[in-house]
């Protein structure tokens, strides 16, 4: 009953969050509610998620900037001329491969440090959450996208 009432209640202030007018204001919310959403599903003691959590959240952070750093060229390449030479898209998948590499550098580096700090198990447990999360996000998103046409 404790989880229900606790996931019905994410959902409720992830809707909040999603229609929020500042965008800045809106990610701190949704942070919050993933933080609150995964340390419940992994059921981190306070001594794993002292720790944890700094990792997580530099960890989350490199991901992000690496991620916006490859779609910000797509972008940059695709808007500023409707095609591109074979050379710019050469460059472009380029950064692209090197980009998925530190991510994967990245990840690789995540798992190591805080398999010190929680087990393998509540790793994939981590995984499969925040799966979980991005999809019911994802889903009461478009719920309130549709119910505003």
């Amino acid at each position: 009953m404790k989880k229900i009432l606790t996931f019905t209640l994410i959902l409720f202030l992830c809707g909040f969050s999603v229609n929020a007018q500042d965008a800045k204001d809106g990610r701190e919310k949704i942070k919050a509610l993933k933080i609150a959403y995964l340390t419940e599903q992994l059921n981190l003691t306070s001594s794993e998620a002292q720790k944890f959590w700094p990792i997580y959240n530099s960890n989350d952070e490199k991901q992000h900037s690496l991620r916006s750093k490859i779609r910000t060229e797509m972008r940059k390449a695709f808007k500023e001329k409707t095609s591109i030479s074979e050379n710019e898209a050469e460059k472009i998948i380029k950064i692209k491969l090197d980009t998925d590499k530190q991510i994967y550098e990245c990840q690789s580096k995540f798992i190591s440090d805080i398999k010190e700090i929680i087990s393998y198990k509540k790793i994939i447990q981590l995984q499969i959450a925040e799966m979980e999360f991005g999809r019911k996000l994802m889903n009461k998103y478009k719920k309130g996208n549709s119910n505003k046409k």
